[in-house]
């Protein structure tokens, strides 16, 4: 179960918001954090908390298809990020970043920033403590779950070939 407080964003929140272009020349997951959404929310890493929540609209994660967006999303302590629709190459690299992602229009309007939420990543439950109202996404399947849960794609792998 994942639990925390919302940070809510518009439409086409583009990988160059996420993280922009001119710190791309590191990979360290830590770096890249302390520099996460700030062209979008200056605030962003000030305020963020390890177990937070970002909810947004249409197209989450659209531009370039740097890995370096779920990357530094998932290391400035967000756990999930909740959204109408995703852009399709963040959406795959997100899951191979081990980043949980579900898509949950009917979520996206119930919620608004600062609000805490719960999310069974499980069960695709959605749940707004500060409403109380619950949302259902689809879940994904096992196998799905088992990368998020493993940290990615890398650590799936590895642990299927008994690395």
């Amino acid at each position: 179960m994942l639990k925390g407080t919302v940070h809510k964003y518009g439409d086409n929140v583009d990988t160059d918001v996420i993280i922009p272009a001119r710190y791309l020349n590191t990979t360290d997951p830590k770096e890249l954090a302390s520099h996460c959404m700030e062209d979008i929310d200056p605030d962003f890493v000030k305020n963020v908390k390890p177990g937070d929540i970002i909810v947004a609209e249409d197209n989450f994660g659209c531009g370039s298809s740097r890995e370096h967006a779920p990357i530094s999303i998932l290391a400035s302590g967000i756990s999930c990020i909740i959204a109408n629709t995703f852009a399709r190459i963040f959406f795959r690299n997100a899951l191979n970043t081990g980043l949980p992602i579900l898509e949950c229009p009917e979520a996206v309007a119930g919620i608004s920033n600062g609000d805490t939420v719960e999310v069974d990543i499980a069960e695709g439950k959605i749940t707004n403590v500060t409403t109380g109202k619950t949302y259902q996404a689809k879940p994904f399947p096992p196998f799905m779950r088992e990368l998020i849960e493993v940290g990615g794609l890398v650590n799936y792998a590895k642990a299927k070939l008994g690395y």
